[in-house]
């Protein structure tokens, strides 16, 4: 075998091996780019999922305060109409007939006079008070209507003005009031 030959070969063997280094070399550079592929199509697909997340949850946040907004501004105006609804009551109790005012005052009176000593009213009422009880005229309170009843010793109180009566029965009766104005 001349030299040649052994050139020829050596040269063969490694243009083979050249080829089969750059075969592997190639193989392994693909299964690398497919890997990074995969891993940015995860990352991109994560990223995509984690960037939806958010946007639901700022539109669920945004949600919710639109709808607590609503909430506040409709029990505000359902808190309005009460308040209108109190404030007529009111205003009838200051334009009560005075037989009404009468057959009331003397309701009270008779119902809350035992075992009390003095009575309080309003100075319009001072006269019929006076007439409807054997109590004690104790003096003028500031009110629309009704009387505040004394006991002997002064340490117990009945208030029945009748802003108070209003009052006590607003808060008993709210949640009917509010159920035949609003359903």
């Amino acid at each position: 075998m001349g030299l040649d030959a052994i050139v020829q070969e050596i040269k063969a063997k490694g243009k083979a091996e050249a080829e089969r280094i750059s075969g592997e070399a190639y193989k392994e550079a693909s299964q690398i780019i497919a890997e990074a592929q995969s891993q940015a199509e995860k990352t991109k697909a994560a990223r995509q999922e984690a960037a939806r997340k958010e946007i639901e949850r700022l539109r669920q946040q945004e949600l919710s305060s639109a709808n607590l907004e609503v909430k506040r501004a409709n029990l505000n105006a359902r808190k309005e109409v009460l308040d209108e609804v109190a404030e007529k009551a009111k205003e009838l109790l200051l334009k009560l007939p005075a037989e009404k005012n009468r057959k009331l005052l003397q309701s009270i009176i008779e119902k809350n006079q035992d075992g009390n000593s003095k009575i309080y009213s309003n100075s319009k009422d001072k006269a019929l008070v006076k007439k409807l009880t054997k109590l004690e005229y104790a003096g003028e309170i500031d009110c629309t209507g009704g009387v505040v009843i004394e006991n002997a010793d002064g340490t117990e109180y009945l208030d029945f003005k009748y802003e108070t009566i209003l009052k006590n029965v607003s808060e008993q009766s709210l949640k009917q009031v509010f159920d035949i104005l609003f359903g």
